[in-house]
């Protein structure tokens, strides 16, 4: 361990903390976009996954993902079960060697919010015991092995897609985006559309909480990108200066599209422009120049806001958007890449289309998206379909129209009685409520 850089490790570990803040983040922005009656449902959906997810990937998770390729490029081995011989032990390149403990933990961070990416596909209608065994399930079965193709060779071995294959992802279009959106696109068609969907009014119920969602989220895909250069380098500034100006330029086309189409911006379409470009930009941001940061944040903002729209004239009720923002904000990514990416921006990556560089790469992303796009969504739905006929994976119809915070979890996020009743249910004078019984009376 002498050969620890400090400056690497210190940076390292920031951004695994700027991550993890993402699920907290995440849990807000779900949590304000739902009804109130299933708020802290679908907060602790996200909470839930720090939980389970950290367990998953402590006893076997980071080592099927990030151990030694078993062959093939499509899975790791055991050899880091229980993290036990990942203590002391340095991880990188010479110069820039960090404590494998540091990126087990970055690591640990990309799966915690990947998994919980895909609760908003199916908010307001699943058993929270369901969607424990679906997250374990799904960690290992189609996570993990996916960050194995993508991510491993960060690690040390070289999983297919970064390692033969050879196309590019810097921190997770593919194992986190992409992945997240087909797989909410199989779930949504196993689980089925909400009570009411295309005839009740299915509003945010709390816009600000979105807001401060998506500002945490902001805030922590700085380390989510950035970090991903494992080092505190000018990879890095490229990484963080790319995330900041993407997701800006998705905030500002997403609400120009707004204004276009229904003539008001808007705050919702501001927060889910700004992850829309956040998203976009993940693959891409340690390859392309800023001014190629910019054209895909823009082009990301725009497709992603036409995107989510498609989902009623469709038919399929992906309630909080996880297809048309992650998947079709990881395509767009990926494909940047293919017509972006720049030399002069990373030396260990290669030229895109507009940079020279021929098809080849914009090839190459093509069938690392189409590829993680298929497995993902096929596992899903076996993994979905399974939980569907064994334990069941709605909940029953009566708590789904009472609401899952007070069937669930036996709790509601506003104590709407003390407000309207003086402190008790139906107790106390309230101005308003004496004056519309006097006016009842004088109607009678």
């Amino acid at each position: 361990m002498d050969s620890i850089n400090g400056a690497d490790t210190a940076w390292v570990m920031t951004a695994s903390a700027l991550v993890l803040l993402m699920t907290p983040g995440l849990a807000l922005f779900y949590g304000g976009m739902v009804r109130s009656k299933n708020v802290l449902n679908m907060i602790m959906m996200s909470f839930s996954a720090m939980g389970v997810i950290t367990v998953v990937w402590v006893v076997v998770g980071f080592s099927l993902a990030f151990g030694e390729d078993s062959g093939g490029g499509f899975i790791g081995n055991l050899s880091h079960m229980g993290l036990t011989d990942a203590i002391n032990q340095p991880v990188g390149p010479e110069g820039h060697q960090i404590p494998l403990l540091a990126f087990v933990m970055f690591q640990l961070t990309f799966a915690i919010v990947t998994t919980a990416l895909l609760s908003g596909a199916i908010a307001d209608r699943v058993k929270f015991s369901s969607w424990i065994v679906f997250m374990v399930a799904w960690s290992l079965l189609v996570y993990v092995p996916i960050a194995h193709w993508a991510f491993a060779l960060q690690g040390g071995t070289g999983g297919w897609i970064s390692d033969r294959l050879g196309a590019l992802d810097f921190a997770g279009g593919t194992a986190v985006e992409i992945n997240s959106g087909a797989s909410a696109l199989a779930l949504v068609l196993v689980v089925g559309r909400r009570i009411g969907f295309r005839h009740d009014s299915m509003r945010p119920h709390n816009l600000p909480l979105v807001l401060l969602g998506a500002g945490m989220l902001w805030f922590g895909w700085l380390g989510f990108n950035a970090g991903s250069a494992l080092s505190a380098s000018s990879l890095a500034a490229t990484a963080l200066i790319n995330t900041q100006i993407a997701t800006a330029c998705g905030a500002l086309t997403w609400i120009a599209f707004e204004k276009i189409r229904d003539g008001h911006p808007t705050t919702l379409g501001a927060a889910s422009g700004a992850i829309a470009g956040a998203v976009a930009i993940t693959p891409a941001c340690g390859f392309v120049t800023p001014l190629g940061a910019l054209v895909i944040g823009l082009v990301a903002g725009a497709v992603c806001a036409w995107a989510v729209s498609q989902k009623f004239r469709l038919g399929y009720d992906d309630s909080l958007d996880v297809v048309g923002v992650h998947g079709i904000g990881g395509l767009i990514g990926m494909l940047g890449i293919g017509l972006f990416a720049a030399l002069i921006a990373n030396s260990s990556g290669a030229n895109g289309l507009f940079f020279g560089g021929g098809a080849s790469l914009l090839g190459k992303q093509v069938i690392a998206s189409l590829a993680t796009a298929f497995y993902a969504f096929v596992v899903t739905w076996i993994i979905a379909k399974i939980i569907m006929k064994t334990i069941g994976f709605r909940a029953d119809p009566d708590d789904e129209i009472a609401g899952l915070d007070t069937t669930i979890h036996a709790e509601s996020a506003y104590d709407f009685a003390g407000v309207a009743g003086g402190g008790s249910i139906g107790g106390g004078h309230h101005p308003l409520r004496d004056l519309i019984a006097r006016s009842r009376e004088e109607d009678q």
